[in-house]
């Protein structure tokens, strides 16, 4: 049976019908579906959060950024970036990375402060969304120089949601939960929030391992092996010094890029005032 409206050409030429649903390759869709899933685990970790099951909610936003680090490694790696997998992938990161951990850190003790606490919670996910919305902007930027691709603006959303939640790994290994408890998660959870939408630069790694040595691939392998089965068997302790050895290397982080933000400029300034000459025809 014919379509009931056929397409057509104003100029009267006839034009060939076209099919009603396209096919879309499998490269495009697999990215989308990791980030799915890593939306999936953020929404079981605040479920998690609210039966109180803490040490699963936890497992679930680590799942989710790994997962996060995987779908756009796996987009560029199969030729399948798009504009629909950008937004969904920033629509995720915000449930992921600024409403969940916000939502565990207030069920796990930020509401024995109140409504402070909850307002503390409040705006530790508006600058996740802040973050994430000036990280998509800076993306389009054709005047950052090449060596700023090693930094993010700012602490990235995933590993502030690591490092948001350490108050919570450490009453998982035992530390006693006081009356200070709650005030001093609150200045933490709004001191996280204000690195997330500073200028701060934080290394991002991007480049790193691009191009791995052959006599490095074994080593390599059985690094990761370790820190895999560290991270399974004492998860508070490896979280708990990962955030704080994160945090301590920010100020190194911010050095660096002076340094190569000062020796930019200096090359700058000298090809301006020594100009190469135009070659003769």
């Amino acid at each position: 049976m014919t379509a009931p409206f056929q397409p057509f050409d104003p100029n009267g030429a006839p034009t060939p019908p076209q099919p009603r649903f396209g096919r879309i390759p499998m490269r495009l869709l697999l990215p989308n579906m990791v980030t799915l899933l890593a939306l999936c685990s953020g929404l079981t970790a605040v479920r998690m959060a609210i039966e109180h099951r803490l040490e699963l909610a936890l497992a679930a936003i680590v799942f989710a950024a790994i997962l996060d680090g995987v779908d756009g490694r796996l987009a560029r790696a199969l030729k399948g970036t798009s504009k629909f997998g950008a937004e969904l992938d920033s629509l995720a990161d915000f449930v992921n990375f600024g409403c969940a951990p916000a939502l565990i850190l207030y069920l796990w003790g930020l509401d024995e402060a109140g409504s402070i606490g909850w307002i503390a919670a409040l705006i530790f996910a508006i600058c996740a969304a802040l973050r994430l919305a000036r990280f998509n902007v800076m993306l389009d930027d054709p005047d950052r120089p090449a060596f700023a691709a090693d930094f993010f603006t700012g602490v990235p959303a995933p590993a502030g949601a690591i490092t948001v939640l350490l108050p919570v790994y450490l009453d998982l290994l035992g530390m006693p939960h006081g009356a200070l408890s709650a005030p001093l998660a609150l200045v933490f959870c709004l001191a996280i929030g204000v690195l997330m939408i500073s200028k701060v630069p934080a290394w991002s790694g991007k480049t790193l391992g691009k191009r791995v040595r052959r006599d490095m691939v074994l080593p390599l392998f059985v690094l990761f092996a370790v820190f895999a089965g560290l991270l399974a068997s004492y998860p508070w302790l490896v979280l708990s010094a990962g955030s704080v050895l994160y945090l301590a290397m920010l100020p190194f982080s911010a050095l660096r890029y002076r340094r190569l933000l000062a020796n930019h400029v200096a090359a700058g300034a000298s090809a301006a005032q020594h100009p190469v000459p135009p070659s003769a025809p």
